[in-house]
């Protein structure tokens, strides 16, 4: 069984060393099989395109003075538990070195000295945009941001779909 049926329920250190082993036993064919390694560009380049808009509108700017000035708590300590095993064998895929500890005991775990740390983030760190910045940001602004983190939410929805299809057909049971 590569997924323990309780693996979303695992300490992020746990999920980190599944994430890595997950690798280790299926990295290789996943990274050979076209339709996966297809997806899985398009994935990176969509979120780049996303952080790309973030910083075009200032969103960053003021997501690290809301963090560093006003004690900022949307990328706290706790949000990290929202990811699996899956979403960070795909950041493994991806190039992405996990980190083996956390930056700042009061942030996320994978938030960094220069932001998240991660390629391919989970639905809620990449939609979610608090009262501030949508004050911020013109309706035109809010609608091109939307549609660009839309897309790349899409298209990691289809891969990790498609590498938990992978996994499950390893060992051929419905476990996820």
């Amino acid at each position: 069984m590569l997924l323990p049926p309780d693996h979303r329920n695992l300490k992020i250190t746990d999920k980190i060393s599944l994430a890595r082993d997950l690798f280790g036993i299926a990295g290789t064919t996943l990274m050979n099989d076209k339709h996966i390694r297809g997806l899985l560009a398009e994935v990176i380049e969509k979120a780049r395109t996303s952080r790309q808009v973030m910083q075009e509108l200032r969103i960053n700017e003021l997501c690290r003075q809301c963090d560093e000035e006003e004690g900022g708590s949307c990328c706290g300590a706790g949000i990290e538990n929202r990811y699996d095993a899956v979403l960070l064998l795909l950041n493994l895929l991806a190039g992405v070195n996990l980190p083996a500890s956390r930056f700042d005991e009061k942030s996320c775990y994978f938030l960094g000295p220069e932001g998240c740390v991660l390629k391919i983030r989970h639905t809620l760190c990449v939609n979610f945009l608090c009262d501030k910045i949508e004050e911020n940001l013109s309706l035109e602004e809010l609608v091109r941001l939307q549609e660009v983190i839309g897309e790349e939410i899409d298209l990691t929805f289809v891969l990790y779909e498609a590498v938990r299809k992978f996994l499950r057909s390893l060992t051929g049971n419905g476990n996820d």
